[in-house]
């Protein structure tokens, strides 16, 4: 095989929780949510080598991430297990390449949209022909962001994360700012003083301006690094935590005013600027494929 055979190009968007309530604990441990999801113009890069042997490897090294756990692998076999193919062959293999640009542990669900995009590349490249809603289906087997990247488009999510319901949001210029430190999402879900009991509300008071992130003060009194980004990110916007964190973000009218404030930045700190989006660009791609 040469590289003539990769399909290329495969985008994976980093998303951003715009809001984040917790309503309650059930009783399988998960929380019901309500949250606002709208995705990034910025990405992971993924590429695929289909197999006619059925073996599913990844290429790329990813630190501290062991190929069985990688939710990219993780997502091709699940396919691989609820794709029929071509009737009469064995089933199909993949080599995935993965361009890491989203920073993991950042709240960005970067691991969660390349399990979506290798769903929904290999729907396409194995001939699968499964719906986006049995793909989101099993991506929620993965994880509760997995189904948002899956649709495709800005939401109004509740239950974990998988009732969705697109919104048409205004699509600022955003400056995320990644601190130097790994939140861990299960930490702060188990954290015995997280708010548990959250109203809810609506998506017209959330229009109106309601973004409270319930993980914030929890994120902010056990993570100094991200305290130390809000304040300072205040100066310039109204700053918020996106899900667990670590990453904080701020809306701009223009990329201009953006580029500034990153260029602002302290000199260890590290940020990007990046376009909302109510469409994600992984739905572009099939529909070039």
């Amino acid at each position: 095989m040469s590289e003539a055979d990769w399909s290329c190009d495969w985008p994976a968007p980093a998303k951003l929780n715009l809001m984040l309530r917790i309503i309650g604990r059930r009783s399988d441990g998960y929380h019901e949510l309500q949250t606002v999801f709208q995705f990034l113009g910025h990405t992971d890069r993924l590429a695929f080598r289909v197999r006619d042997d059925g073996r599913i490897q990844r290429e790329t090294d990813l630190p501290g991430v062991p190929e069985q756990d990688d939710l990219t692998v993780r997502a091709a076999r699940l396919l691989q297990e609820n794709c029929s193919g071509v009737p009469g062959s064995g089933p199909l293999g993949v080599d995935i390449r993965l361009q890491k640009r989203l920073p993991m542990g950042g709240g960005l669900g970067g691991g969660s949209s390349d399990a979506a995009t290798v769903l929904v590349a290999l729907n396409r490249l194995w001939g699968c022909n499964q719906e986006t809603k049995e793909l989101a289906r099993l991506g929620l087997k993965l994880g509760a962001d997995v189904p948002i990247f899956v649709n495709g488009n800005a939401a109004w999510a509740e239950g974990v994360g998988e009732r969705l319901q697109p919104v048409d949001l205004a699509q600022p210029w955003y400056l995320v700012v990644v601190p130097q430190v790994h939140v861990s999402t299960a930490e702060i879900f188990q954290a015995p003083e997280l708010t548990r009991n959250s109203s809810t509300i609506t998506i017209r008071a959330f229009i109106a301006g309601d973004r409270r992130n319930d993980c914030l003060p929890v994120v902010r009194e056990r993570y100094p690094q991200v305290a130390q980004v809000m304040q300072w990110l205040a100066d310039y916007t109204q700053p918020q935590l996106t899900g667990t964190g670590a990453c904080v973000f701020g809306a701009f009218d223009s990329k201009v005013e953006a580029d500034t404030v990153l260029q602002a930045l302290p000199g260890s700190w590290k940020g990007f600027v990046a376009r909302g989006l109510n469409r994600s660009p992984l739905l572009d791609r099939v529909n070039d494929y």
